[in-house]
């Protein structure tokens, strides 16, 4: 894994004033260092500057970026952040073309499968990825991105420039560009956050590359295209094969996300879906006589303050115990402090270069950082209740039926701190509706399909490219500010493509959730696990935290010099900060309620401390 940067400039020669982009290089290196502490480089050329961090993991000795490549006469390069899980066979496919290797890494792999294919050669790669290739014969830049965007990479067109970064910080380094915000960037944060529409930056002249597009930059032309994209079609297996080849795509994604040269780990919830990553990895390091390494995570204090909820209706432990004890696992109990907690709001943004999913990121920060020092390869169950329909907003009649996002329905909770004047300008509901139409239009419909499952079919479609996106942020930028490289198998394309045709009375047979993942999981799984009701990421059940941030809450009320202070009522701020909490009514997805609102507010006003944007309204 790595950080990626640089830049593209069709006219004059960047190569002749070396004084000048060579800094700029190396600040967008010192600014992703923490993606990759373990190598960096820099190229610069008449038209590119490519910058790179590494995170060593494959290729340790000869993995070294950017990475050019010389072939009939013309030299050229590529950095790239991800992880390829078709190595072989691609090098394979290569090698019977002709093309040969220098080095062992999937990076020359990538950039040899550019040479041989030009801009479809990203069709051909199964794998996690952000990329950006120096083209000299076309005379072009290219950049991708993966299909279901676990991977980051943002840009911005400043005058005759293309400016990428993996993160936004890193496209700040480059002169005059500077952190600007205007109504739809305080809506993303305000009405939308901590999701984000796909492709915003939120502030103004930044856009993220799309999940599944190439963006083609050649002299002043900048042009994006879709490369994979959903496809609607009658689903013709039946039920057994169905489980079948759920099975095989599941199993074939983890065995080729377990590739590394340095050990693996992974994250154990007790859940089925983390849980059945872990036993397939837990057989396969058998067979080579090794152990594997798991991790749970939970909070000081819940074993005492744990209430049950029909969000969150059992504790973790007594299910990963478990699952260590079926795998044999040399397992870790992480727990996170209600002090660590809130001090990591700061870095949380930090990671982001927004406002978070306040402790929920900010506890996976500190999780991050403990699972480090054993590993730098974690797999993880993420994805899963997106992809197989685990939310409740597909059973619940009251999220399956709301004409808005269903993990966001009421947005009162948003507003109950906001000036009312701001609130006026903002204009929430109708950007939000906007957002929300928007996406609807992209749902690609199957003629003749019932109510009911068309808009199963929306549901997942929202899920695929809001929901899972933000908790796909949250994994990369919480993992990689440790230089934790966190691999997500449900998220295959492979997966993707194949469940988004399965009906529903399949995925959920009998009515059970996720009843498809179970029946696949049968013969990995201890039966109580497999049966186990779903019960997502812990979160504190302390109320010694909600004091904790009410009282940073109101240090912020107190200095004039707040930056949030201008989009707040004080007013109704501090009526909030006195009101007895409703935790049974998240404002964001399933754990993020009153306190996680208040963390949030404390979120933003640290983020522009730290970035000091200019504001346009």
């Amino acid at each position: 894994m790595c950080g990626i940067s640089g830049f593209y400039r069709p006219t004059g020669d960047l190569a002749h004033q070396q004084d000048i982009y060579q800094p700029i290089l190396e600040a967008m290196n010192l600014a992703l260092k923490r993606r990759g502490p373990d190598d960096s480089g820099t190229f610069l050329s008449s038209h590119f500057g490519l910058a790179q961090v590494r995170l060593e993991i494959v290729d340790l000795l000869t993995g070294h970026q950017p990475m050019l490549k010389t072939w009939d006469g013309h030299t050229w390069g590529i950095v790239y952040n991800g992880e390829l899980y078709n190595t072989k066979e691609l090098r394979g496919e290569l090698a019977s073309l002709g093309y040969t290797f220098s080095t062992t890494s999937d990076t020359e792999v990538i950039l040899t499968a550019y040479l041989a294919y030009g801009p479809d050669f990203v069709t051909k790669l199964n794998g996690i990825f952000a990329l950006a290739v120096m083209d000299p014969v076309r005379e072009c830049l290219l950049l991708a991105r993966d299909r279901a965007g676990v991977k980051p990479l943002f840009f911005s067109r400043q005058e005759d420039t293309l400016v990428f970064s993996s993160e936004i910080k890193g496209l700040f380094c480059w002169p005059g560009l500077k952190p600007t915000l205007d109504r739809d960037g305080l809506n993303e944060i305000f009405s939308i956050g901590p999701a984000k529409t796909r492709g915003s930056g939120v502030f103004r002249d930044i856009q993220e590359v799309l999940p599944g597009h190439l963006l083609l930059c050649s002299g002043t032309e900048i042009r994006q295209e879709c490369y994979w994209k959903l496809e609607s079609r009658p689903h013709e297996d039946s039920y057994a094969r169905t489980v079948e080849k759920t099975a095989f795509l599941v199993e074939d994604s983890i065995c080729r996300q377990m590739v590394s040269d340095v050990p693996i780990c992974t994250f154990l919830s007790g859940g089925i879906d983390s849980s059945l990553v872990s036993s397939v990895c837990a057989r396969e390091l058998k067979k080579k006589n090794k152990q594997l390494t798991t991790f749970s995570f939970d909070f000081v204090g819940n074993q005492e303050n744990f209430k049950a909820s029909a969000f969150q209706p059992s504790q973790d432990r007594p299910f990963v115990e478990e699952m260590v004890r079926s795998l044999g696992s040399d397992h870790h109990f992480l727990e996170c402090s209600t002090q660590a907690q809130a001090d990591l709001l700061a870095d949380s943004v930090l990671a982001h270069d927004l406002p978070a999913m306040a402790d929920v990121d900010s506890s996976m920060l500190y999780f991050c950082s403990q699972v480090r020092p054993f590993c730098k390869v974690a797999l993880t169950g993420e994805c899963a209740d997106e992809i197989f329909g685990g939310y409740p907003w597909f059973h619940r009649e009251e999220c399956f039926r709301a004409s808005t996002f269903p993990w966001t329905m009421d947005l009162k909770a948003r507003q109950v701190l906001l000036a009312d004047d701001f609130l006026e300008e903002l204009n929430m509901e109708e950007y939000v509706q906007k957002a929300y139409d928007a996406s609807l239009a992209q749902v690609p419909a199957l003629p003749g399909e019932a109510p009911d499952e068309a808009r199963r079919r929306e549901i997942s479609y929202l899920n695929l490219c809001w929901f899972m996106q933000t908790l796909l942020d949250r994994m990369d930028r919480t993992s990689m500010y440790s230089g934790l490289e966190a691999r997500v198998p449900f998220a295959d394309h492979r997966i993707i493509e194949y469940l988004w045709n399965v009906p529903w009375e399949m995925k959920a047979k009998d009515g059970v959730a996720k009843a498809l993942l179970r029946q696949a999981g049968r013969g990995f799984l201890p039966e109580t696990i497999r049966s186990r009701r779903k019960s997502p990421y812990p979160k504190t059940y302390d109320r010694g935290y909600e004091a904790l941030l009410a009282g940073r809450v109101r240090e912020i009320l107190a200095d004039p010099a707040s930056p949030v202070l201008r989009f707040l009522d004080r007013k109704k701020t501090e009526r909030f900060l006195t009101s007895p909490s409703d935790y049974g009514k998240p404002w964001y997805g399933q754990l993020m309620a009153a306190p996680q609102m208040m963390a949030y507010v404390i979120q933003i006003d640290l983020w522009l401390r730290t970035y000091q944007p200019r504001i346009l309204l």
